[in-house]
């Protein structure tokens, strides 16, 4: 028998369901597609802006990112073996400058064009820079500068060296730049010009960028219209579908139906009760392992916050039933006990070793002057979907009753839309923006040294970067500054291991589950693969 926490989320779903999967129908009319139109239901409330650097997370940079604007490297999404590598993408190769470790050189690729015509070279590369990094530009875009700049929080100054060559020099030494540089993302100049040189004007162009597919319709708060790019410059890579039909579907139930009445090929993160009648129904579900975490983040630094005391933030990573909450969303997580998955190579030896233990939880609580008698309470704000965030409703409902029933702790939601929360990661301890929140529920990637950074290195935190918690650990940030400096593999590797020991046993997180990341689709679906990335190839894919 389920648990009672557990009885009274079902419940609380199967209400929500009855009456969304009712909607869905009529919601989604008037999506309509040809044979070769592949068309997905995304978890956003709307659209990702479409002027070239997408916000709402990785998923705006899965669908409305890398396969329309591209960056100097790119990811490779093939395989399934292992975490996706960079490989050569607006750039042919890049390298350390000889003389300062600091500067980083990028090659860039001939004979690429936008899909206005205009040519791809240093000047657009510099001039989009200054569109990200340089406020007094005439192209500054405050929106994409304030998601590029807490990504790439170490860049300093830039400069093209000829046509087809341009450096980068960071603040600091960093080892791990490429996998910052990633996500800069290229729109063409002449489509700033061509909108009057006015960001709004050019998200409904549509915007030009160089990747397999271009713009050709944008309906806010509806969907989003791709078309091949016969012209692309990989001729290996040329999109196997003609369209693609983006559209943001927030409520799972509703994404469901969608799929079960045809009205879209493929939706991201199904729910989890709804998976059995998909697969009885003959639809594909694919999951795979990829660099994900499901996590609360503390804050730390706020005002009075219990989360100042590590036993605190100890004893909630003791008081977590992880295996319950993976029951409840049918195999399709799994268990996390630290920011990387306890297999990770890099994952160290730390002291703790956190599994389901409210006895021990407790006792921690009351070493930090809490229980029955003085409850520990505090308020988490959430999203109702967003990239990377799964079910958060029924999640977080299963997280407030367990922890309650475990260990007597009082949770409270600030219910809040995806974008929102992301952008409350920037936002000070204290703001009132937080409506009283000491703790945020943002999905994270947890796929390489850079991301790692901008989450927890101390001069990552906020206005500067996503170091919400305000946390900082001495030995941490000792370890960072050896492994940035690296060049030898196994030494950033050992650096890597002592940094993530850190982040066990001074948790600045509450650590909940790792994504397996399913989705559902249609039987015609074919070539796509699950990449171990937060994106995907849609190239890759075809219907039959």
């Amino acid at each position: 028998m389920p648990s009672p926490s557990r009885r009274l989320i079902l419940l609380r779903r199967l209400v929500r369901s009855l009456s969304l999967a009712a909607l869905a129908g009529a919601l989604l009319a008037p999506l309509q597609a040809g044979a070769q139109t592949l068309r997905i239901g995304m978890t956003a409330s709307d659209i990702p802006t479409a002027t070239g650097l997408p916000n709402n997370g990785f998923e705006g940079m899965r669908f409305l990112g890398y396969p329309i604007f591209e960056s100097l490297m790119l990811w490779d999404l093939t395989r399934t073996d292992q975490l996706a590598a960079l490989r050569p993408g607006l750039a042919e190769r890049w390298e350390q400058a000889a003389d300062d470790p600091k500067t980083w050189i990028f090659h860039l690729r001939r004979g690429v064009k936008f899909h206005d015509g205009a040519d791809f070279d240093a000047d657009a590369v510099i001039w989009n820079l200054e569109r990200y990094f340089n406020k007094d530009s005439a192209q500054f875009e405050p929106p994409a500068a304030g998601i590029t700049r807490a990504r790439i929080p170490v860049m300093g100054t830039y400069k093209k060296i000829d046509d087809h060559t341009v450096a980068m020099t960071t603040t600091q030494a960093a080892s791990y730049f490429p996998y910052m540089a990633v996500y800069i993302l290229f729109t063409s100049p002449a489509s700033f010009e061509k909108a009057g040189k006015d960001w709004a004007k050019v998200a409904t162009l549509p915007a030009a960028g160089t990747g397999p597919f271009r713009i050709t319709s944008v309906v806010p708060r509806e969907r989003v219209e791709l078309a091949r790019h016969d012209g692309y410059w990989d001729a290996g890579k040329k999109a196997k579908v003609e369209k693609v039909v983006l559209q943001p579907i927030p409520e799972a139930t509703a994404r469901m139906a969608a799929l079960r009445s045809g009205q879209v090929d493929w939706i991201e993160v199904p729910p989890a009760d709804g998976l059995p009648s998909l697969k009885q129904a003959g639809f594909q579900i694919v999951t795979g392992s990829y660099p994900h975490l499901w996590p609360w983040f503390f804050s730390i630094g706020a005002t009075n916050s219990p989360f100042k005391d590590v036993r605190v933030r100890q004893a909630l990573n003791y008081c977590v039933d992880r295996a319950g909450l993976v029951e409840l969303l049918n195999g399709t997580a799994e268990p996390s006990v630290g920011w990387l998955k306890a297999s990770d190579p890099n994952f160290g030896k730390p002291v703790n070793r956190y599994t389901f233990d409210p006895a021990k939880g407790k006792a921690l609580l009351a070493q930090a002057g809490f229980g029955p008698q003085k409850p520990l309470s505090f308020k988490v704000m959430i999203s109702t979907s967003g990239s990377g965030q799964m079910s958060p409703l029924p999640m977080n409902e299963f997280m407030q009753a367990s922890l309650k029933e475990a260990c007597g702790v009082n949770v409270e939601f600030n219910v809040t839309e995806w974008q929102v929360l992301l952008n409350s990661m920037r936002a000070l301890p204290d703001a009132p923006s937080l409506g009283g929140a000491l703790s945020l529920n943002v999905s994270s990637p947890s796929s390489d040294v850079g991301v790692m950074a901008r989450y927890f290195a101390a001069a990552g935190a906020p206005p500067n970067g996503f170091n919400f918690a305000n946390w900082k650990d001495d030995v941490f940030e000792a370890a960072f500054a050896k492994l940035a400096t690296a060049t030898d593999p196994k030494l950033i590797a050992e650096q890597t291991a002592i940094a993530h020991e850190r982040l066990v046993d001074n948790p600045p997180w509450l650590y909940i589950v790792h994504d397996l990341n399913p989705r559902a689709m249609s039987p015609k679906v074919k070539g796509f693969v699950s990449p171990q990335s937060w994106f995907v190839d849609l190239t890759l894919v075809s219907l039959q």
